[in-house]
């Protein structure tokens, strides 16, 4: 029988993490795609994050139009995979809407959903069973537009667990591009955090309790854990073939550390730091699903993808 005792804490901190996040998204300015007088839904901001953070979370403007069909300009729908601790309609206010005016048959789905969620706080759960939610949406995505392939674009554990899809779940066949906003590729020391647990020997004590809690999705991004390892450390090397893999991180990321581990290597991949597009970029992880630059880039990899291609370096994202 679990304890209430190791329940309560894991529960409490996972409370806590929330609403700082939720406070930090609040308490900044707002930056968000500029709105054109043409655009049939109009991008949102950090107020519509915040707002669809606890009255939309299963929905987003410009998402999930089971009636699309993919046009000849963009053959190939997108499917939208959230970070921890967020869900379908926090993450992708900005985005999703970009990429719907843009003519782009766009979806996306929650994951990762335990008893500590309330329905809002998604990515806890264990991420091989996340990644079969993946799996079963893809198919549904298909199945309803008639496509071969989905485009994916995940950010944070969004960018890694579909890793988990591609290598384990044979989902490589229906992916054309995954494009991932400072995944959790090979897992996070916390900013050092987690050295400081093996040292003092509670980071047993503190992933038990997550565990037990609900929430092994989070012991699972951390770099070396036993799941990060089976993924990455099995021989196969970082990809497989089919897909093209676009990797895009800010060396600010204080979400996963050291930001390197976001990178992937393999003859299809595109790994794009941020600060070398845009020197002055102060994104940290959290802010790049409303950074413009971040933004130009994965509509450039998902429609023309222009070699070289340089994005305006305007309208910067939260700087966490």
């Amino acid at each position: 029988m679990k304890s209430s005792f190791t329940r309560r804490p894991a529960r409490a901190a996972l409370r806590g993490l929330a609403a700082a996040a939720l406070a930090s998204l609040l308490g900044a300015a707002a930056v968000a795609a500029p709105a054109r007088a043409a655009d049939k839904y109009p991008p949102g901001d950090i107020g519509t994050s915040l707002v669809n953070f606890f009255n939309s979370p299963d929905a987003v403007a410009g998402a999930n139009d089971w009636n699309c069909k993919p046009s000849a300009e963009h053959p190939t729908p997108v499917v939208l995979v959230h970070a921890t601790f967020v869900n379908l309609g926090t993450n992708w206010s900005v985005l999703a809407p970009m990429l719907a005016n843009e003519g782009y048959c766009v979806f996306g789905f929650n994951y990762g959903m335990t008893q500590l969620s309330f329905d809002r706080i998604g990515g806890l759960g264990d991420i091989a069973e996340s990644a079969k939610t993946l799996d079963a949406f893809v198919d549904k995505v298909l199945a309803a537009t008639g496509a071969q392939q989905v485009d994916l674009v995940g950010h944070s554990q969004g960018g890694m667990m579909p890793n988990y899809y591609l290598k384990r779940l044979g989902g490589a066949a229906k992916v054309r591009t995954f494009v991932a906003l400072a995944p959790s590729n090979h897992g996070t020391t916390i900013d050092g955090v987690l050295d400081l647990g093996r040292t003092l020997n509670l980071l047993g004590f503190a992933n038990q309790a997550l565990n037990d809690a609900g929430a092994p999705g989070l012991v699972q991004q951390e770099q070396g854990s036993d799941f990060q390892n089976a993924l990455f450390g099995d021989g196969d090397g970082d990809t497989v073939s089919g897909p093209r893999y676009v990797v895009i991180e800010t060396k600010n990321d204080i979400v996963v550390t050291p930001y390197t581990n976001a990178w992937l290597k393999g003859d299809a991949v595109t790994n794009i730091l941020v600060q070398d597009q845009c020197p002055d970029d102060y994104v940290g992880h959290v802010g790049m699903f409303n950074d413009s630059p971040v933004l130009q880039d994965v509509l450039n990899q998902l429609g023309a993808n222009t070699p070289g291609f340089q994005p305006k370096c305007e309208g910067y994202g939260l700087p966490l």
